[in-house]
């Protein structure tokens, strides 16, 4: 081997060991950054109108749905300022108008909008401990597509982790469904099934955008992502709770932004929501989409610490121990090789003639 080669693979490896370290650090950062956007995502609930929409099931998804879009909006602006600050926004309309790769973002926003509003539907029908938790388990959903989409081979040790995952699953779920079945009438089962659209929508989201990342910037990306999802909150969802719900939907919006306690709420939600996006966006490329993903799993235990310091939200041992087996099981799911590891970005071999 000549001296050209080592330095080319010299370089190579220390190339691909910066892009692991960088990797991991953007994933830790996005746990901490999306653990503490549940405080003010908590509080939010506090301040009027919300602090009012708490009578009936209408009114409590209707509270829900004033938040997820307003943050969805917050995020989105947050995003533009830090598009610009890069000087990306060339990058943004160039990417835009390539269909072939804006198009996964859509999905990709939409799985992500069903997430958000399942974590808040989560939040007002169970409380703010489990909304937090619960969306702990989207590496399930991770490890479920890549066998159903891509056929990865579950291992013995990707076994294991699913095994403890789903421990984790009944953990989290089983004590408060019990208790809705052992207790008729009440109404939080729907926060439950808010639970389990945020799992399964995070867990889609980044087998999505997994792939339109490849081959696009994720500042972009993810601009373009939280476009979508604020798009069809405005142009599809919204306009159909007006038909189902009536005017209260614009008068509950109306009220929200001219609060100003909700706006300046507004601005910690965005931070902490869009910024730990960008994170966990960077950090796909880097170390793969299930490690990344399994990394960022240790937002719930960063949540219940944050709840736990600055509100007065109910954390009960069965969403602490839930959350400390999910996190276990992801990690035991996604520390394989990298080849493994990257199921979620290969691209199929093809057999060419």
């Amino acid at each position: 081997m000549s001296i050209a080669t080592e330095r080319v693979d010299q370089l190579r490896g220390e190339t691909r060991n910066r892009q692991i370290r960088w990797g991991f650090i953007w994933a830790f950062s996005c746990a901490l950054l999306w653990g503490a956007w549940y405080v003010p995502g908590y509080a939010i609930f506090y301040e009027e109108p919300l602090a009012s929409l708490v009578n009936n099931n209408k009114e409590l998804v209707l509270g829900a749905l004033v938040v997820t879009v307003l943050n969805a909006v917050a995020v989105l602006i947050a995003m533009f300022i830090w598009v610009a600050a890069l000087g990306k926004i060339p990058d943004y309309v160039a990417t835009l108008r390539q269909p072939r790769i804006s198009l996964w973002y859509l999905p990709a926003g939409i799985c992500g909008l069903s997430a958000v509003f399942g974590t808040y539907l989560a939040i007002t029908y169970v409380g703010a401990a489990f909304g937090a938790v619960a969306g702990v388990l989207y590496p399930l959903t991770g490890a479920t597509l890549a066998r159903l989409w891509y056929k990865e081979r579950i291992t013995k040790q990707a076994a294991l982790g699913i095994s403890v995952l789903v421990l984790g699953a009944v953990t989290i779920f089983t004590p408060g469904l019990w208790e809705q079945i052992t207790s008729p009438g009440g109404q939080t089962w729907i926060g439950y099934v808010g639970g389990a659209m945020a799992f399964i929508g995070w867990g889609l989201e980044g087998a999505i955008a997994g792939r339109a990342l490849d081959v696009s910037d994720p500042d972009v990306g993810l601009t373009l992502r939280f476009t979508a999802e604020v798009l069809v909150w405005l142009v599809v969802l919204v306009p159909l709770f007006v038909v189902f719900f009536g005017s209260e939907v614009l008068d509950a919006f109306g009220t929200a932004m001219t609060e100003p306690v909700v706006l300046a709420l507004l601005v910690p939600l965005g931070l902490t929501f869009g910024f730990c996006y960008v994170a966990w966006y960077k950090s796909f490329p880097l170390i793969g989409v299930g490690r990344g993903q399994a990394i960022a799993a240790l937002y719930a235990p960063a949540a219940i610490v944050w709840l736990w310091i600055f509100s007065s939200a109910d954390i009960t041992w069965h969403v602490v121990l839930g959350s400390v087996l999910a996190v276990v099981g992801s990690f035991l799911l996604f520390t394989e090789r990298r080849d493994v590891l990257e199921v979620l970005r290969s691209v199929p071999n093809k057999t060419h003639s």
